[in-house]
């Protein structure tokens, strides 16, 4: 049976593969693996984004915890950095988001944070996981005063929005601001504490039905925002995905602005400020080689991990740094929150624009963004991790690498969850680089289809 957590926690289509049942269970075994080693009645915070199987999701793993004798505190909608952040404020043992993110409304995802407001590594899902698939070994079901409870609170938003406000309290009095909140989690904070700012802010997709999530809108759909930032004449777009943890922006021209070049901007200002701690950013494998040779020319170390924001946190918890992310807009700033949180990057990225007085595209100059090339060679799964066992393949690898030295690079990993090869090759020339992509997703997909 296959593992039932992904990169970020446990997703599928809910009430189809993530069903009312399985959220009970994952409540159950949990409240029950992340709290066993307390002697106290524990307690789990519990929120969720926008979607219509939020209600029913969190109910069903609330109910769950319960019955293993552990207390719940349900928050509601909030975005996923506010749970993480308040799990660790309110000294609670765990705390629980159910989203799916950036995907359409069907989907849904339950994920674990810890008492510190982290997420759970590998190991602890795993025993999560086998005590599910098991049936529950050892698990006790209390009687009587042992039930755990459920509490509800209304007030926990405006906690997050204060503890953004106060960790950039810039001041955006006479700067207009677009908004996409993608009908999710941050149609209210993210708005608010902008406001509260003194920007003149104009909201769309703010006004979430359950269904609308993420509807070509927000992060993953930025047309919309791109023209609407040109047509009020505001000074920057900011689109945020359905559980705000990551931020995308547009600059005063309609052109967007990647978490590279968000991470480029705000990390030299940090740097300048002697914010950035080791001179250091953390980022994936997958961020653009403008990005690195942006670090290089200013003095900035960019330590590369694999992809997923989790294992950019983890380096920069093990290493002690300060500013780390993803090309796709997760942003950590470890000093202030435990996860990506696209407030807090918004937050970073207007203060920027305010100390300098510079346009959004001006700053994005810092790095020159070089064309990707990214081709899928479909393969047999069983065999998608081993393709450089294949003279034919290696060989034609190290001459593309030769090829691109120091002009651009070739970058080629088997997807963690479907059977393909992903070909990304990065250059100055997006012709080139496409027909070399064209060409070695050919030839993998060939020889091991």
């Amino acid at each position: 049976m296959a593992r039932l957590f992904g990169t970020d926690g446990v997703r599928g289509v809910a009430n189809e593969e993530l069903t009312p049942l399985l959220a009970m269970q994952l409540g159950q075994a949990g409240a029950y693996v992340l709290t066993k080693e307390k002697e106290h009645k524990p307690t789990i915070m519990v929120g969720c984004d926008t979607r219509i199987s939020g209600d029913m999701l969190a109910n069903a793993l609330m109910a769950g915890a319960c019955s293993v004798g552990a207390n719940c505190v349900y928050v509601g909608v909030l975005p996923t950095p506010a749970v993480a952040y308040l799990t660790k404020k309110y000294k609670v043992d765990a705390g629980v988001v159910i989203s799916a993110s950036h995907n359409p409304v069907e989907f849904n995802g339950i994920k674990f944070f810890d008492g510190n407001g982290y997420k759970l590594p590998d190991e602890m899902e795993d025993e999560i996981d086998a005590l599910i698939k098991n049936g529950m070994p050892g698990i006790k079901f209390p009687i009587g005063p042992g039930v755990g409870k459920v509490k509800y609170r209304t007030d926990a938003r405006e906690e997050y929005i204060n503890h953004a406000i106060q960790s950039v309290n810039v001041d955006l009095t006479g700067m207009k601001i677009v908004v996409d909140c993608a009908e999710g989690a941050s149609f209210y904070t993210s708005v608010e504490a902008l406001k509260e700012l003194g920007g003149e802010i104009v909201a769309i997709h703010n006004n979430p039905d359950g269904t609308n999530i993420n509807a070509n809108c927000g992060s993953t759909h930025m047309e919309e925002l791109q023209a609407r930032v040109v047509y009020e004449k505001a000074q920057v777009g900011l689109a945020f995905d359905g559980d705000a943890d990551r931020l995308l922006a547009v600059d005063e021209n309609g052109n967007v602005v990647d978490g590279d070049q968000i991470m480029a901007i705000v990390g030299n200002h940090m740097k300048s400020q002697g914010k950035l701690k080791k001179d250091t950013i953390v980022a994936t494998v997958m961020s653009n080689l403008g990005f690195f040779l942006m670090g290089q020319k200013n003095g900035i170390s960019i330590e590369q991990t694999k992809v997923g924001d989790r294992y950019v946190l983890e380096r920069m918890k093990e290493c002690g740094y300060s500013l780390g992310g993803e090309q796709s807009g997760h942003i950590i700033f470890l000093d202030e929150n435990t996860t990506g949180d696209g407030l807090l990057s918004a937050l970073h990225l207007l203060q920027v624009m305010v100390d300098t007085g510079k346009k959004l595209s001006e700053l994005a100059t810092i790095m020159e963004v070089l064309p990707q090339a990214l081709v899928n060679a479909k393969v047999a799964n069983h065999k998608k991790d081993k393709y450089m066992e294949y003279p034919e393949i290696a060989d034609a690898i190290k001459k593309l690498e030769e090829k691109f030295a120091g002009e651009g690079r070739v970058l080629i990993r088997p997807s963690g969850t479907e059977p393909l090869v992903r070909v990304m090759i990065e250059g100055k020339d997006l012709q080139v680089i496409q027909e070399e992509a064209n060409k070695l997703a050919g030839l993998i997909q060939d020889i091991m289809f």
